[in-house]
């Protein structure tokens, strides 16, 4: 099979990803860092939880060299002429604090609107303050995030046996959601209160992240995109130079791409 790297890179206007939570163990700094080895864009969204501040503090993790060639890869984009804008999330909320600045390059907002090909406007932020868990229980927001740690370390060990027997990686975490109905009247509450947001705002849609659960869907004339995650689902949020956004599961796609006849991959992203 062909190494994904050994193609040609794969060429978006601009990339959403979110959810990274570097620091964290279940952080698939390696999938992740394969992506953006093979891709190239106009413009990175760094879409909060990038790194996992919450999870260093409790545990106090040595980090990882996987998790620091992610960020030097962004940074080096940066210098590069990339624009990288990031937006804080919950894990990384300190970082608020620099909103309007700019570090290495990488620009720090607390929501940002942007601008499609094809003239649609987007409002993007990380989506944490229309979580109601959050917001009203930091206490029950921990406690939770412990419980996803180890569910996430079991999914960890069970990709390991997956990966043994030639299977490619499959998310407990997220087979759970989709058949628990608490979890999905919660993320679908949370979709409502980002729509009803981009409708004051007055944009096309918006972009998010936070709950772990890509989805592109248009909803009451609003187009709602998550960008997933980086823990369960390997996903990522790209506009063509056309305008068209599309969510892309990185652990599939590198397998097709794998397969394809050289120049296939260069032709799906332009």
């Amino acid at each position: 099979m062909t190494d994904v790297r050994q193609l040609k890179p794969l060429r978006y206007r601009s990339i959403f990803i979110s959810d990274t939570h570097l620091g964290f163990r279940g952080a698939r700094a390696d999938f992740l860092l394969d992506f953006l080895e093979s891709v190239e864009c106009e413009t990175l969204y760094l879409v909060g939880d990038i790194i996992d501040i919450w999870e260093m503090r409790r545990r106090g993790l040595k980090w990882p060299d996987s998790h620091n060639a992610v960020i030097q890869n962004v940074l080096k984009r940066a210098r590069n002429g990339t624009r990288v804008i990031y937006i804080p999330g919950n894990h990384d909320e300190m970082m608020r604090d620099y909103a309007g600045m700019s570090i290495e390059g990488v620009s720090i907002e607390l929501r940002a609107i942007h601008e499609c090909a094809d003239g649609r406007r987007l409002l993007v932020l990380h989506g944490d303050e229309f979580d109601t868990v959050v917001q009203c229980s930091r206490l029950v927001a921990i406690l939770g995030n412990r419980m996803y740690a180890w569910l996430i370390r079991a999914n960890h060990w069970l990709n390991r046996v997956r990966q043994a027997f030639n299977q490619p990686y499959w998310s407990l975490a997220a087979y759970l959601k989709q058949r628990t109905k608490n979890a999905m009247r919660y993320i679908a509450n949370y979709e409502e209160a980002l729509v009803h947001e981009a409708r004051e705002a007055g944009v096309d849609g918006l972009v998010c992240g936070h709950i772990h659960h890509a989805e592109l869907t248009e909803r009451s004339d609003v187009l709602y995109c998550n960008d997933g995650d980086w823990v369960e689902s390997c996903t990522a949020l790209v506009e063509s130079h056309q305008g068209g956004l599309e969510l892309i599961a990185w652990a599939e796609m590198r397998e097709t791409l794998k397969s394809a006849p050289a120049g296939r991959a260069d032709a799906r992203a332009a």
